[in-house]
């Protein structure tokens, strides 16, 4: 049934109404906004253009079409070029499109093709809104310059927002995979209606916003079949190689039949709860951070800065390590200005706070001086601050940070770069059973023997490993260019970056991953299953690794 609504003498689909009604709520339009909707060819991004075409004269903006080819379907994607292209100038509108080496780039990076695609995808959005840095996109290299049918004179800074189709489907989906790997209330909060991108001189921002977030994947079918508009299908959306299609067709349908039919919108709701709550941590911190929090500078900075910078160079000598230490050091120190600084927090103050204060203190320390804190490494830290003891015991965290326990604080003491150079790779052997101190983790990395007679509780079947598939003497270390795992649950053996990649782990924390060798092949990597190939027998022995936070003793 085609419903429709008067609007100042324009009549609209009811579907279009409900999508202005999410774009006013969120502001993510306003009057004289430069709008590319970016259209696959798909459901979800046709309807979003034939949706803000009824809405233009109401919003007041003015509507372009960006188009990017990934080329991963041979003349398929072209077809979907050329279709995109016709709906451009059927409504005379402005047309941007580029093309580029998804799959060159996904090998290049050792990343999935879904990871790549995005990548250049948005490569040419944030080009289009004036926000492009060569310097922080090396993907630029596979990417193609877009085309455009505007004037060259508008081209510059093309766009102020671009609109993707994501859906309140789409929104469920990310909400639940998170969920399953694992995640916090940061991650909950799933699509955000729109990403604040600044634009290369420093003036104004740009965005990319969501107005479909609010709407099935059905209402939008549903509505390009009343208004008799075609779209283009993408197989590869029913490839079930891929997580989210996973989710997509097995997952939520059987959370929908045998559950709830309105889980989607459950797990959207929860997503705008989330992202509320974050919001209001995140201003409380910025508060406890400038206020609680004591800075200061540790004593061989001062040593440093005392330092001339007046040097002779030998002739011809530019390496690193012919460097005098002050400005080797100076370097060290520009790439991580954030390792100048101690922080100091009240325990008195921090103990009597309820956890969910101290858990987002802690994260949100580590966030400041770059430490990758996992939520094992919250707890530790937390437990270390609570213990009765002596002063000036010390707790390792991962990048070479530690934590010194006074009576009234709790002192994040940063590295003395004097002595730590870049980071290394690591090597350790881990015997079993036995242990490894990993300082470069701030952990051990335990080997236990376990036995059929071993209480369940005290370990995770998936991470053990059949004792007699492995050596005596393991060695566990940081994972190397190449290095290949295979998961339980997966169809292959991938390469790790691709894993590290896929799971959105950030450097520093990705270079410092760690992984345990039995000879040449890698039997365990933190976060994953055991390969489906050692899994032992109920009856077998078998070993378990696992990561544990280590602290030091009092000297």
């Amino acid at each position: 049934m085609f419903l429709t609504l008067t609007m100042y003498d324009v009549s609209v689909h009811l579907l279009a109404e409900r999508v202005l009604g999410h774009i006013r709520r969120e502001e993510l339009l306003h009057a004289g906004d430069r709008l590319g909707v970016a259209v696959s060819g798909g459901i979800d991004s046709v309807a979003l253009l034939r949706l803000l075409l009824e809405l233009r004269h109401e919003l007041g903006i003015v509507v372009s079409v960006v188009h990017f080819n990934h080329r991963l379907r041979g003349a398929e994607s072209d077809t979907d070029q050329e279709f995109v292209a016709g709906l451009a100038r059927e409504h005379r509108l402005e047309f941007y499109v580029a093309c580029g080496n998804v799959a060159g780039l996904a090998a290049k990076e050792h990343s999935g093709v879904e990871a790549a695609a995005r990548e250049l995808r948005y490569g040419l959005f944030y080009r289009l809104l004036g926000t492009h840095d060569e310097r922080e996109n090396p993907s630029a290299a596979e990417a193609a310059p877009f085309q455009s049918d505007a004037p060259e004179e508008n081209q510059a800074s093309a766009l102020d927002k671009i609109a993707t189709g994501h859906t309140l489907d789409d929104q469920a989906e990310t909400v639940l995979m998170r969920l399953i790997r694992g995640t916090g209330l940061r991650g909950l909060g799933g699509i955000y209606p729109r990403i604040v991108v600044e634009h290369e001189d420093g003036e104004g921002d740009g965005e990319i916003v969501r107005p479909l977030l609010g709407i099935r994947r059905r209402e939008l079918a549903r509505y390009l079949t009343e208004i008799k508009q075609p779209w283009r299908e993408d197989l590869s959306n029913t490839d079930s190689k891929f997580t989210r299609n996973r989710v997509r067709s097995l997952v939520l349908p059987l959370l929908e039949r045998e559950f709830n039919p309105a889980v989607a919108e459950s797990f959207s709701e929860l997503a705008a709860i989330a992202r509320d709550e974050e919001d209001y941590w995140e201003n409380e911190i910025s508060g406890w951070l400038g206020t609680v929090v004591q800075w200061s500078e540790p004593a061989w900075t001062r040593e440093v800065q005392d330092v001339s910078f007046v040097q002779i160079q030998p002739v011809g000598c530019g390496e690193p390590e012919c460097l005098p230490m002050d400005l080797s050091l100076r370097s060290r120190i520009a790439d991580a200005p954030w390792l100048m600084m101690n922080a100091s927090v009240s325990r008195p103050w921090l103990l009597t706070e309820p956890s969910a204060v101290q858990r987002r203190l802690v994260k949100a320390l580590g966030e400041q001086a770059g430490i990758p804190l996992e939520f094992k490494h919250v707890e530790e830290i937390l437990r270390f601050a609570a213990e009765d003891g002596p002063c000036g015991k010390e707790l390792s965290l991962p990048l070479g940070w530690k934590i010194m326990r006074e009576p009234e604080t709790l002192v994040f003491v940063t590295p003395d770069l004097r002595r730590n150079k870049q980071l290394a790779d690591y090597e350790y052997q881990l015997p079993v059973p036995g242990r490894a101190l990993v300082p470069e983790l701030g952990g051990v990395i335990e080997a236990l023997r376990v036995t059929p007679e071993s209480p369940d509780a005290e370990y995770n079947p998936q991470q053990l490993l059949r004792a007699d598939a492995l050596k005596e003497s393991l060695v566990v270390r940081n994972w190397r260019a190449g290095d290949r795992f295979w998961p339980a649950h997966t169809k292959a053996a991938k390469k790790i970056k691709e894993l590290l990649q896929e799971r959105h782990v950030a450097q520093p924390e990705r270079r410092l991953w760690p992984v345990v060798l039995s000879g040449d092949e890698i039997v365990w990597m933190r976060g994953f299953p055991a390969p489906a190939k050692l899994r032992p027998q109920p009856e077998q022995g078998a070993v378990l690794i696992r990561e544990v936070p280590w602290a030091a003793s009092e000297d």
